[in-house]
């Protein structure tokens, strides 16, 4: 049996129930293949991939908070610290009824490979709790928010983790938890990224994930004598990345017809209502069954369906395995050419082989949407600098390290025999840059 084999069974064994840690490990280990093979005797002895599969460290912890009844709830918070070769770990803080450790693992071990990529120093990690803010009062996020980063504080700094947003945690939350650690610490440091301006955040951090989204599928298709102008764009989400997706897109010269939440999703044939979508998502914090009071001709469904419009190119935003194989299907039959994953692992293994197999150009989350951890570090940058960037400067550096990005996972994957084949070029690019910082550093 082969190092990468054995090694994937060890991990499937040792972590039972965890099937999306699994996925993860799979894809990434079988596309280093290739890097493994020629090195396999090296790697073996060092134990090497025993040592990139393994977290440094996993923490969980009970997180007992007061709702507006007088009612004590208690909910299991984690932070899984997985690589810190490169930098401080950094990560984001998800907060959903979907939360375990699988899934915080899983996402702390593509953020080690999407953190490289990005080329600036910072580690991989993750952390959450199955909180869910949805329908809860300012006071009650608070008080969850303050209880949890009372028990995270003992393992987080601006030089050891720096955990950041992701689903559920938004500039509300990471303002509760921000306050909190400095009320506990007493130092004002740069722990947190995705902070208020007037404390400390970055310009353009909100928009980074979904522009940087843009910008490297913009940069691969210059590189293919293509340009973005004219395109249609199916999205999927409605958060931060899909919003900001949809409104870089418009900038680029395409046009967003779709998006998605958790009840239903809206095809808008003329192009999708920003501002109504920034209303009914920042401002009211509604469902987009509101959508059709600001855009009657649009169409509003509930359940899955984004992936049957027709469209040049897709980009799933939402959340982990979104996007399976029948809805690669409809993807090709329907003729898109480009997927790109602006969310966190959102394509099945299957749907993703499918479309590289038929021909469409596919981009992983793990490089086109490093643009919010990219950013991210460059407010840890401006916080250690006591500065703040203009917007304009933030945004050229995110298209710089995406341009970047997407130069680096071609290489890649041109390196080994892999051309045009993204997801390979983004595992391979990523690893060698952390197993030379781990084998400059020793068996740590």
């Amino acid at each position: 049996m082969s190092y990468v084999d054995e090694v994937i069974d060890r991990v499937v064994k040792e972590n039972p129930c965890e099937p999306e840690f699994h996925q993860a490990v799979k894809e990434v280990l079988n596309s280093l293949r290739p890097v493994v093979e020629a090195n396999e005797e090296k790697y073996r002895r060092d134990a090497l991939l025993e040592r990139i599969v393994n977290p440094e460290r996993q923490i969980k912890f009970r997180v007992p908070w007061v709702d507006d009844k007088g009612q004590v709830q208690v909910n299991t918070g984690y932070r899984v610290q997985y690589n810190s070769a490169i930098g401080p770990y950094k990560g984001g803080i998800r907060l959903h009824p979907s939360v375990n450790l699988g899934i915080i693992k899983f996402l702390g071990f593509e953020q080690v490979f999407k953190n490289s990529l990005t080329g600036l120093p910072i580690g991989g990690g993750k952390g959450g709790s199955d909180f869910d803010p949805k329908g809860k009062s300012d006071r009650e996020v608070m008080a969850f928010c303050q209880s949890f980063i009372t028990e995270l504080y003992k393992y987080i700094g601006a030089d050891t983790d720096v955990p950041a947003g992701d689903i559920g945690t938004g500039a509300r939350e990471i303002g509760y938890m921000y306050g909190q650690y400095k009320r506990i610490r007493g130092v004002y440091e740069g722990v947190l990224t995705g902070k208020g301006l007037s404390y400390g955040g970055s310009l353009a951090r909100k928009e980074a994930t979904g522009y940087g989204l843009l910008y490297i599928v913009n940069e691969m298709m210059n590189c293919k004598g293509d340009t973005l102008q004219g395109k249609t764009v199916i999205v999927s989400g409605a958060g931060n990345v899909a919003t900001y997706a949809i409104e870089k897109a418009y900038q680029l010269g395409a046009k967003p017809v779709t998006c998605s939440d958790s009840t239903g999703w809206v095809y808008d044939p003329e192009g999708i209502d920003l501002a109504a979508l920034k209303e009914i998502k920042e401002v009211k914090r509604a469902r987009l069954t509101e959508y059709k009071n600001y855009r009657p001709n649009a169409e509003y469904h509930e359940g899955r369906g984004v992936w049957t419009v027709k469209a040049d190119i897709a980009l799933p935003c939402a959340t982990q395995n979104e996007l399976n194989l029948d809805d690669a299907k409809a993807l090709v039959a329907n003729g898109v050419k480009v997927v790109a994953e602006g969310a966190n692992m959102p394509t099945t293994q299957e749907a993703t082989d499918y479309l590289q197999e038929k021909g469409v150009i596919f981009l992983p989350g793990k490089a086109a949407n490093a643009g919010g951890v990219a950013t991210s570090a460059l407010e840890m940058s401006q916080n250690s600098e006591r500065l703040s960037w203009t917007f304009e400067e933030v945004d050229q550096k995110l298209q710089g390290i995406m341009a970047n990005i997407f130069h680096n996972i071609d290489n890649a994957a041109k390196k080994y025999g892999f051309e045009g084949n993204y997801v390979v070029g983004a595992n391979i690019a990523g690893f060698e840059k952390v197993v030379d910082a781990m084998n400059a550093q020793g068996i740590v």
